[in-house]
């Protein structure tokens, strides 16, 4: 059984080999146990669902009630014009499941299932039919079905992703309540040296290290965190105990590290490397440690201050996290425990590691002790959960924006304009914000009409008590609209298929920083704008 298992899981490993690189075996574990939910069978939605299922997310529902037409077969070329006629949901689904074993090559992990009904009435008759699903992805759904339909997991607190293309432009809104995110996975983050507050057993390991007595490999060979810690306990001892803080300061620190270079019996400095990966890593590794305000705000939310059974594990992790930088005289962080690659020795480097490692046990301990005064906590946290979070507590200082965010409702979004929309219609000339505004004629107009414009954009813009807006947008906009009719092209499609998939992996495995606003793809020019 075992050897099976150990095979199961090597074929896996070998299967998913790229992107659990990504997000990691626990991210992968979501996935495939999240099961979400397709509405309408568009071009754009089926290159989302192809886009789940071949990452192998667990299982899929599709939801349509309509009938496959010649305009469908146009334009989604998934579908035959031999299934003209014929259920939409069903279609699809014998494609991705039962078409010549497609789903055998595509991937066979995957559980689908398919209703014909229409979402109305799912949402007039079931609406616990929603409830089950970790995300609700909707395309080409009209408007009042759409708020109807947002209001309802708003309050669950469900994820809905509406995307679709219309002619040549693509739009991709999350709509969530609130969406916390442990592993943002920043691009330029720091590494956690801790030298300008340095730890006792960093101080102790360093003070033993004598750089003048150390033979010529020996001295070529000593991480650059040491060396950089060596010469800031000299130059605090030569500035009243204070580290380098400006440019000009930090350049004579440079300077100085690297005239500890040994020289050769002519003068002529040696080859040392790891002198100058010192001098090369001032600017990062002396950065001042300053709690952010928009973490203390966080630590200040009521979800976080009154926890409770109810509270989700994010909530009472960061309770445990306020704890822990309440009762720290500086305000740290725990230690992140990694340290980046160097110029070293192995002997030297494993030591080093293996410092910073016990001192990231030695936090996550006395972070877990805050956790236990809750007794409902026990066992419902796992070592690698509080562990992750430890580990990534630092990221937060970058993104709390969007790390841990609340999102804004589509009903309160089609009642009052973004402030963003109008910056950028009024900063931009050729701002891709104006295709937001074209697509919310378009809904309008079909909400009024049941069907595609036509125009409607003085009637919008009245609407927002923004007078002046409709003449301010060009004849040219209104007239590409009304030309493509809602008609999708595949490649814009296949698009924004990719781009959607991403945030719904994004919301499932709650890793990286997903879109928090409006995505408008402006396929004309290849450009892009968030809003």
């Amino acid at each position: 059984i075992l050897k099976k298992i150990k095979f199961i899981m090597g074929e896996k490993e070998k299967k998913y080999d790229r992107q659990l690189r990504l997000w990691g075996d626990h991210g992968q574990q979501a996935l495939e146990n999240a099961r979400i939910c397709m509405i309408n069978v568009t071009a754009t939605s089926t290159e989302i669902l192809k886009n789940l299922i071949l990452p192998g997310v667990g299982s899929f529902v599709i939801v349509d009630g309509g009938r496959i037409s010649g305009e469908d077969v146009g334009n989604n070329f998934f579908l035959d014009p031999d299934a003209i006629g014929q259920s939409k949901s069903k279609v699809l689904f014998s494609f991705f499941v039962l078409r010549h074993n497609f789903s055998l090559e595509l991937n066979p992990d995957v559980k689908g299932d398919y209703t014909e009904e229409d979402v109305n009435q799912l949402l007039n008759k079931n609406p616990q039919f929603f409830y089950s699903f970790e995300v609700v992805i909707v395309s080409a759904l009209d408007g009042a079905t759409q708020r109807k339909l947002a209001e309802l997991l708003w309050e669950r607190k469900i994820p809905l992703v509406i995307c679709y293309s219309y002619g040549f432009t693509g739009y991709l809104r999350i709509v969530v309540n609130e969406h916390c995110v442990v592993e943002s996975h920043p691009d330029n983050a720091h590494a956690d040296l801790r030298l300008l507050d340095p730890f006792p057993e960093l101080i102790e390991y360093a003070n033993s290290i004598d750089l003048e007595q150390m033979e010529k490999k020996e001295h070529s060979h000593v991480p650059y965190l040491i060396i950089l810690y060596k010469y800031l306990q000299a130059w605090r001892k030569e500035n009243d105990g204070q580290a380098p803080k400006n440019w000009k300061e930090k350049r004579q620190f440079k300077e100085k590290v690297l005239e500890g270079i040994r020289k050769n019996e002519h003068g002529v400095q040696e080859d040392e490397e790891n002198f100058e990966e010192a001098a090369k890593q001032v600017n990062s590794a002396l950065v001042p440690y300053k709690l952010p305000d928009s973490l203390r705000q966080m630590f200040e939310d009521p979800k976080c201050t009154d926890v409770s059974e109810e509270s989700s594990n994010f909530w009472i992790l960061a309770n445990g996290l306020k704890q822990f930088v309440e009762n720290n005289d500086k305000s740290l962080l725990p230690l992140r425990g990694s340290l980046p690659d160097m110029f070293s020795d192995s002997e030297s480097y494993i030591k080093l590691q293996n410092i910073y490692k016990a001192k990231a046990k030695q936090d996550i301990d006395l972070f877990t002790s805050y956790l236990c005064n809750f007794g409902y906590v026990n066992g419902r946290l796992s070592d690698q959960e509080i562990k992750r979070f430890c580990r990534n507590a630092h990221f937060l200082q970058v993104f709390l924006v969007n790390y841990f965010c609340r999102g804004r409702s589509l009903s309160d979004e089609y009642k009052k304009i973004s402030q963003s929309v109008l910056d950028g219609l009024i900063s931009e000339e050729a701002s891709d914000a104006v295709w937001y505004v074209m697509l919310r004629c378009v809904d309008l107009f079909h909400t009024n009409f049941s069907r595609y414009p036509g125009g409607c954009l003085q009637e919008l813009t009245r609407s927002w008590g923004v007078p002046g807006l409709s003449e301010a947008i060009s004849d040219d906009y209104v007239q590409e609209t009304c030309r493509c009719g809602a008609a999708e092209l595949h490649s814009v499609a296949s698009y924004m298929g990719g781009v959607a998939a991403q945030e719904v992996i994004k919301l499932i495995t709650s890793q990286y920083v997903p879109v928090t606003g409006v995505y408008i793809f402006n396929g004309l020019k290849s450009t892009s704008i968030s809003l």
